[in-house]
């Protein structure tokens, strides 16, 4: 695994000394070929990632080399005022596909700060990731979260889009929304949220955090009107490589206002292991059992992707 690991800094360095799209783009399928042929033979998920990194730096070099380089070129002037057959592309004379020169050139239009937050926390380092934070970056803007409902809720869940810092700050995240439907929110953003204003006086927050926002996740818990009492620990079973250690969990805050202890005497363990699946999608158990400690009130669900799923109202630029 070593030499692996070699190989991708030999690409590295490779790609730092490229200097035309075609030679980015062979460094990027010699690398994915590579984190393939790793797969196979069992290789660390550590070096699979390297490789998956490698190839979408190479492709993000390809697309700025090719963001200025026109698709086709005109035909000379003839004598007699003809044009001859326009020459070939440029695209083509450097045998590249038009298809993989626009998503080359997609992941190039992605801000590098935004770039490099999802290389360091991103579960899997994958073209369709990357892809679709360039077109939420097109789409969204922060203007265009709606307004909270006008309602008081005495159970309240969320799972809120976090912001991480750049790439040499970032530790172990795993559950990043830069891979989900929402970019990250700003800290500033996220503390304005006028959410104490649609809690009861006597209400509790279920909020999920991961371990590089977790001193945070206490603070926006505090701004909300929220004291923290507990958490539950969601171990996903699959592993993910962080900086300091490797990665399975992810946390559920418990958070009161006003004296707001579970209905139901039941207690339910504190660690719940359920392997994860679609990318940022936490598992609707966890829901079930805030329904179970807390079978009263009306509650919704912050950030929500999708539709309502039972009683809960929810709310989110992605809620319908």
């Amino acid at each position: 695994m070593i030499d692996a690991l070699a190989r991708v800094s030999d690409g590295t360095r490779m790609l730092a000394e490229a200097r035309t799209a075609f030679d980015a783009l062979k460094i990027a399928d010699a690398a994915e070929a590579y984190r393939y042929a790793m797969k196979l033979a069992g290789g660390s998920e550590e070096a699979q990632r390297s490789a998956s990194t490698l190839k979408l730096r190479a492709e993000r070099l390809a697309g700025e080399l090719l963001r200025d380089m026109p698709e086709t070129r005109g035909g000379d002037r003839k004598s007699d005022g003809r044009t001859s057959d326009p020459k070939p592309g440029t695209y083509a004379e450097q045998g590249i596909d038009k298809r993989v020169a626009a998503r080359c050139q997609k992941i190039a239009s992605i801000p590098e700060e935004k770039f490099e937050e999802f290389l360091a926390v991103a579960e899997e380092i994958t073209n369709a990731g990357i892809v679709r934070i360039a077109n939420e970056i097109d789409r969204f803007t922060e203007s265009e979260a709606p307004d909270l409902p006008d309602e008081k809720y005495r159970v309240i869940y969320a799972d809120p889009p976090w912001k991480y810092g750049s790439a040499q700050h970032t530790t172990e995240e795993q559950e990043t929304v830069l891979a989900n439907h929402y970019p990250p929110m700003a800290d500033d953003k996220l503390l304005s949220l006028p959410v104490k204003e649609i809690a009861k006086d006597e209400s509790v927050l279920f909020m999920w955090a991961t371990s590089p926002r977790i001193r945070f996740a206490f603070e926006l818990a505090d701004a909300w009107g929220f004291e923290y009492k507990a958490l539950f620990v969601w171990d996903k079973i699959k592993h993910n490589v962080g900086y300091y250690n490797s990665v399975r969990h992810e946390f559920l805050l418990i958070c009161t206002r006003g004296s707001c202890l579970p209905d139901s005497k039941e207690l339910h363990d504190s660690v719940v292991s359920i392997e994860r699946t679609e990318h940022s999608v936490k598992p609707a158990y966890f829901r079930e059992i805030i329904d179970r400690m807390y079978p009263n009130g009306k509650r919704i669900e912050l950030f929500r992707r999708g539709g309502r799923v039972g009683r809960w109202d929810v709310w989110g630029d992605e809620a319908k």
